[in-house]
């Protein structure tokens, strides 16, 4: 199967001061086929985060390379990978980063304008987004009117808004009750399997890791583990 998201020996070293470093990966190779549903595990100071930032273009390798739908991307200059972030990324985070003053139809329309969208299409979008993770009766409420499983349904749907080619997610259940952990999980799935969307999931969860296609295991900057559901 096609790879969408391909690492090749990616090192990354965060220096803490004098003489005193972290090397958060080792020399990490991992590819994602396109459509696959991915938990990547691991303790914490792992790399998995790191990972996610770099495959992501959040950060850049100190060495190695990364590729996205078969072009390297990690050399690529800021104002080119932004426009791959907007137009072709979707990011899913844990502390669900609306804009408290926007409702939830504003919050995801933005992305919509972010990527060049004009702002008619942009709403159009975004209210499909809504409708699409069930919060069509809540596109005028602000992330305050909204529960903790609402608000990372508006974040979802803020990160497909642009029908990104991979969406990507740092620790995206991990603010939520475990009931409520689960329906996100089941709509990100159903989301993955009807529009083949990559998903690229870090998570301590192991409902999280149930969920998906296959689950990679990391420890001290290293993949140690990569098993098929």
């Amino acid at each position: 199967m096609e790879s969408i998201i391909k690492a090749v020996d990616l090192k990354k070293r965060y220096t803490l001061g004098k003489d005193n470093f972290v090397d958060a990966l080792r020399g990490t190779s991992l590819e994602v086929p396109k459509g696959e549903m991915t938990a990547i595990m691991g303790p914490s100071g792992s790399g998995k985060s790191t990972l996610m930032h770099l495959l992501g273009t959040l950060d850049r390798p100190d060495s190695g390379e990364v590729w996205l739908s078969g072009r390297r991307i990690d050399q690529m200059k800021s104002g080119d990978l932004t426009t791959v972030r907007s137009e072709e990324l979707g990011f899913i985070f844990q502390g669900f980063n609306l804009i408290p003053t926007l409702t939830a139809l504003e919050n995801v329309s933005l992305a919509g304008e972010y990527a060049g969208t004009g702002r008619g299409k942009a709403k159009d979008a975004a209210r499909g987004a809504l409708e699409r993770v069930g919060l069509g009766d809540r596109i005028a409420h602000r992330p305050s009117e909204l529960s903790g499983g609402q608000q990372q349904r508006v974040a979802i749907a803020r990160a497909i808004v642009n029908e990104p080619h991979v969406v990507f997610g740092d620790e995206p259940t991990g603010d939520l009750d475990t009931a409520t952990s689960d329906e996100i999980m089941t709509m990100m799935r159903e989301i993955n399997k009807s529009s083949g969307t990559t998903f690229l999931l870090v998570s301590h969860n192991p409902e999280v890791a149930e969920a998906c296609d296959r689950v990679v295991h990391m420890r001290d900057g290293l993949i140690v583990d990569d098993v098929k559901n």
